[in-house]
């Protein structure tokens, strides 16, 4: 096997891991909180839910720069092998957290997700750069083409995997990684080259120090505003947000000063003049912001109303939505490799730019669909919308690693993926602000009216005054929302009215989709200036090195 071929097979089953493991853990979630023995709509045990959501993102958005200039110096094989075995020693200890260990047991599970989190950073900043190390630029976006389908493989087997293994016991959920794990490590270590160019360079503590604490403190306050604060349903006003907010605005500040005057940066702002590069990481980043939050809204859409509104159980609602979302996986592993081989010929700009038109006319057309919509509709609608993304995702990143030197790659990559983190974070804050603003301002009086009619008048009133956000991440985890309730000492009749398919979807299901309308009309707006960056970003861009080593490869091969 050529050893291109050898990089590109081992960087996939890396790619197979981490994403199967992102979506093999979401829905999974009621299963684990149940193993675990934690309701998380309790006083207090709110924060699990959200640390376990967003605790592994935040780890990466603060590592992903700095661990892509660890590897440029120290190399990068070297590095991603480390990625390799950091995930697999997380993984077994994920496997082996006590049931029914309760709040111990979910700050286990939080903290190994966070040591895996560090892991697979090690893999998601150098398997991208490995690729392009490795292939010459006329083949790099069929490369990365086939490594994004990989993504989505591994993204459809943790939606199958995780709806089947956790039936059976949740520990399974993290056992299955174990394998990928092991092998990916001995493939690396027998197999992949550790040659590199050392470079003669300091570390820039100043630079990872406030880069890093000023994602962190970024991070944590977006994650925060998603927890109640005082009398309101979002955190905005919560004190220790504001602080966080405003402190780590101040790192970035100093981080951009300290950058400008160190000898040996951490990260060479001077990429930012190359058009491709800062023109598609802008782009990338808008998609993000767009994205982020809008598919985890539209997953809840699925889960706490259309499924429920037409019979399926709380309980396997999960499964059911991730079901509900297969076309959009196939249209962007069906056109992902065709886009990053036209890109090779062609560059970027063109598919680029159409894939980001696609997505805000998907999200135009999802704006049309009434809550309880049509199926065949809107699985056309998430086929269109994988296709736009798949057609956006490989000519970009291929473009941004064309862009710059071999020198660069690691925190070039890095940089990349963090912006692209960040814009989920922020988007998931911002939207899910807005629906549950909108939504709290309908909810309880939806539900009064409804109740009143069937349970006593005291009982309508606490139906009313659950909280909302809690109504969507109960559906969100497979839980009955009025389950509490039903168990109160009602009526046989009242019980069976509470019960009814129809009964809390007809209620959340038109103030959610006016908050989501909302989101989505947002959404497009950023869709649509991302899509201006992309087709801003100029004409087909190749650093002149990656030019000298294709030749260099060509020539060698001719030999």
């Amino acid at each position: 096997m050529e050893y291109k071929w050898t990089v590109l097979t081992n960087t996939t089953l890396g790619v197979i891991m981490s994403s199967l493991n992102a979506n093999i853990v979401m829905i999974s979630l009621p299963t684990i909180f149940r193993g675990l023995g934690i309701n998380p709509f309790a006083g207090g045990e709110f924060i699990y839910l959200l640390w376990i959501l967003m605790g592994y993102s935040i780890v990466l958005a603060s590592i992903l720069v700095t661990f892509g200039r660890i590897s440029d110096i120290f190399g990068r094989t070297r590095m991603y092998t480390w990625g390799f075995i950091i995930f697999t020693v997380a993984s077994i200890l994920l496997s082996i957290v006590p049931d029914n260990s309760k709040n111990f047991g979910a700050t286990l599970l939080i903290a190994f997700r966070m040591i895996q989190a560090v892991g697979g950073g090690f893999l998601m900043v150098n398997s991208t750069a490995l690729l392009t190390d490795t292939f010459p630029v006329n083949e790099r976006g069929k490369a990365l083409g086939l490594n994004q389908s990989a993504f989505i493989v591994g993204s459809l087997l943790g939606l199958i995997l995780g709806g089947f293994l956790a039936g059976y016991n949740w520990h399974l959920v993290f056992i299955v990684n174990i394998p990928f794990a092991l092998a990916g490590t001995l493939w690396s270590i027998f197999k992949l080259k550790r040659n590199y160019e050392k470079m003669n360079v300091k570390i820039d503590y100043l630079g990872n120090i406030t880069l890093a604490l000023g994602l962190i403190l970024i991070s944590l306050g977006f994650t925060y505003v998603l927890e109640p604060y005082g009398n309101s349903q979002m955190g905005w006003s919560n004190p220790w947000v504001l602080v966080a907010f405003a402190t780590g605005f101040v790192s970035i500040i100093l981080f951009v000063i300290v950058e400008r005057i160190v000898k040996d940066p951490l990260f060479d702002l001077s990429l930012f003049k190359i058009r491709a590069f800062s023109f598609g990481n802008l782009s990338l980043f808008f998609n993000t912001l767009a994205r982020g939050a809008v598919m985890f809204l539209v997953t809840i859409w699925l889960q706490g109303i259309y499924l429920p509104l037409h019979g399926y159980p709380y309980t396997q609602t999960p499964f059911w939505a991730g079901v509900y979302l297969l076309p959009m996986m196939v249209g962007m592993v069906s056109i992902a490799p065709i886009s990053g081989h036209l890109t090779d010929k062609y560059g970027a700009r063109i598919f680029a730019t159409a894939g980001m038109a696609i997505i805000a006319v998907s999200l135009f057309i999802l704006i049309l669909l009434p809550y309880n919509f049509n199926i065949v509709e809107f699985e056309l609608i998430m086929f269109l919308n994988g296709i736009g993304n798949g057609l956006f995702a490989s000519p970009n990143t291929t473009a941004i690693m064309n862009s710059i030197s071999s020198k660069h790659r690691g925190t070039g990559n890095g940089m990349r993926m963090t912006l692209s983190n960040i814009g989920s974070t922020i988007s998931m804050a911002i939207f899910f602000s807005i629906t549950i603003t909108v939504f709290s301002q309908y909810v309880p009086s939806a539900m009064y009216n409804a109740a009143i009619n069937i349970v006593p008048q005291k009982i309508a009133y606490e139906l009313s005054q659950l909280p909302p956000s809690g109504l969507l991440f109960a559906a969100f985890l497979g839980i009955d929302p009025l389950a509490a309730i039903k168990s109160s000492g009602l009526s046989q009749s009242s019980i069976m009215a509470l019960s009814s398919h129809t009964f809390l979807p007809s209620i959340i299901g038109p103030s959610f989709i006016t908050g989501l309308h909302y989101s989505l009309y947002i959404s497009i707006v950023l869709i649509l200036i991302g899509t201006l960056f992309s087709a801003l970003r100029g004409k087909k861009y190749v650093h002149e090195e990656n030019i000298k080593s294709t030749v260099e490869v060509i020539e060698h091969g001719s030999k």
